[in-house]
């Protein structure tokens, strides 16, 4: 998470169009107080895959406007099968303009800067390789013999079956290999899922760090790329009026939501193997409650920042059977039910939806329920963080025409709108003592121009800085999976997978799971939406 310089920044552009794949952007300026990355040449192994397209060329693309790409840099695509460098490169162009025509209603242009375009274009080479072929790893030397400064980062956009190889053989080459005075770093970026469970996870650590320093692998989770996801440390750390309260003696509970309108587009085979519950809460969801969670640090330095971060994971109690509940969208109003998707079997139990009750044992936090949700095909898209104070006494206002108070909810808005609310009570006018339920809310756009951001253009010029701090540790990713080992590994029967209809909240299992506790969930309905 890299912190301006107080030096101006003379390379941003004011005038280039950026590539927004979310965010309402009015003002294309670069950022101040940021300079180029050092020089380097980029390794993509996976440079025809959909990750590339998507989103590591829109954020390159979005850092060569803002002049944040050393003038020396390069970028070589390493893909299976024969091809051209200009064949690439008229590919990757198609798909960003495409991305530009397609999201011309969410920033404020449709077609590509040809400069800018022209600029990153010209840096591309496209290589033909089989990941785990030795005459590849041979040719890629060649290739980074002569590269800027003899600084490479090498990422991964390939599936998990290929982290092990790519890795052992870029050791194997030489080619992981810094140089003994500290110039020349080499690093590699592995793209989630890291493993499956604690076992796979703990494997995969063990392998990649044989051929590699654990200051050389940035393990990415694209959330923590997030400005609202980055912003939480802000609000906590930075204001008086929040951290005093922020601790169990104030808080009654917190809520982490990730919910997806949209059902599993196309990938039938991979959410058939990996389900709702993997894909999103060891690894995004428990980001979240780590940012929210974690003590305040030192400092910003990344080793600061993610032994806090650490200490969460550590704390967290074992998930058991009780505490989390699984679901699975059938026909309902937003569509067809999972078992239609193609290359789902008519008979899944593969769970779409996943609630967990989640309790850290230290002292800020026990006996406070954090409560995490993530689904497809739900009602509304929305990342969310809302934290909810405790109760104040009633005896006061016993005698006023009210039977509750609401409570007070303070909810950071991550995705698709970007900005805070809080929920509060009031007089309403009028000679009676009678209580209104207000809200105070700030919207980002209302205040910032907000920079078009795929999510990863901060990971990779965090990488190519050597800013470890939005990246995740090998501790953290085994304590991760420690704490749902249960779960995933249970002793008797596999959990149950209850059913609810596409289009809505989810099933009504996960509202009982808080009502154990007094809770209810947050409102996840499209007029809730509306009145944000």
């Amino acid at each position: 998470m890299s912190t301006p310089s107080n030096a101006p920044d003379s390379t941003s552009s004011a005038t280039s169009p950026k590539l927004d794949l979310g965010s309402h952007a009015s003002n294309p300026a670069g950022p101040a107080g940021k300079h180029p990355a050092p020089p380097c040449t980029l390794v993509i192994f996976g440079a025809g895959g959909d990750l590339t397209k998507r989103l590591l060329m829109p954020a390159l693309y979005n850092l060569t406007v803002d002049g944040l790409l050393d003038a020396q840099m390069k970028i070589i695509g390493v893909n299976h099968g024969e091809g051209e460098t200009s064949a690439w490169r008229d590919e990757l162009s198609a798909a960003l303009q495409q991305f530009a025509a397609d999201k011309a209603s969410t920033f404020h242009t449709s077609k590509l800067d040809e400069k800018a375009w022209g600029s990153l274009a010209q840096r591309l080479e496209y290589m033909a390789g089989e990941f785990e072929s030795d005459d590849t790893y041979a040719n890629l030397k060649q290739k980074l013999a002569n590269t800027p400064g003899g600084n490479v980062v090498f990422y991964l956009a390939v599936t998990s079956r290929f982290f092990k190889p790519i890795v052992e053989h870029l050791g194997k080459a030489g080619l992981l290999k810094e140089g003994d005075d500290g110039a020349g770093f080499r690093r590699v970026v592995i793209e989630k899922p890291f493993g499956t469970d604690l076992a796979s996870a703990r494997d995969l650590n063990a392998h990649i760090l044989s051929y590699a320093k654990e200051e050389q692998i940035y393990r990415i989770d694209h959330f923590l790329g997030k400005d609202t996801v980055q912003s939480i440390l802000a609000v906590r750390f930075a204001n008086a009026l929040f951290e005093p309260v922020w601790r169990r003696e104030y808080i009654d509970c917190v809520q982490i939501t990730a919910s997806e309108t949209i059902g599993v587009e196309g990938r039938g085979k991979f959410y058939e193997q990996t389900g709702a519950f993997r894909d999103m809460l060891p690894n995004h969801l428990f980001q979240l409650l780590g940012m929210v969670a974690m003590e305040p640090p030192n400092s910003f330095d990344a080793e600061a920042v993610r032994d806090k971060k650490a200490d969460i994971f550590d704390a967290i109690q074992p998930l058991k059977a009780d505490d989390v509940v699984f679901g699975q969208y059938g026909k309902g109003p937003a569509g067809q039910g999972y078992r239609e998707e193609p290359d789902v079997a008519s008979d899944s139990q593969t769970e779409t939806y996943a609630a967990a009750r989640v309790f850290i044992e230290n002292w800020r936090w026990a006996g406070v329920p954090f409560y995490l949700r993530t689904g497809k095909r739900l009602a509304a898209r929305r990342t969310e963080i809302s934290v909810q104070l405790k109760a104040v006494p009633f005896r006061l206002f016993r005698d006023t025409p009210v039977d509750a108070l609401t409570p007070n909810v303070l909810t950071l808005r991550i995705d698709p709108t970007h900005g805070t609310s809080f929920d509060f009570n009031v007089k309403a006018p009028g000679p009676v003592m009678q209580m209104g339920a207000v809200q105070s809310s700030f919207n980002y756009g209302d205040f910032f121009d907000e920079q078009p951001n795929v999510g990863y253009e901060t990971l990779l010029y965090d990488c190519m800085l050597g800013d470890e701090t939005l990246f995740q540790r090998a501790d953290s990713i085994e304590t991760s999976w420690a704490a749902v080992e249960d779960v995933l590994h249970p002793k008797g029967s596999p959990l149950p997978v209850h059913g609810y209809p596409a289009g809505s909240a989810g099933p009504a299992e996960a509202d009982a799971l808080l009502a154990q506790n007094g809770h209810t969930w947050r409102p996840l309905s499209k007029d809730a939406d509306a009145k944000k």
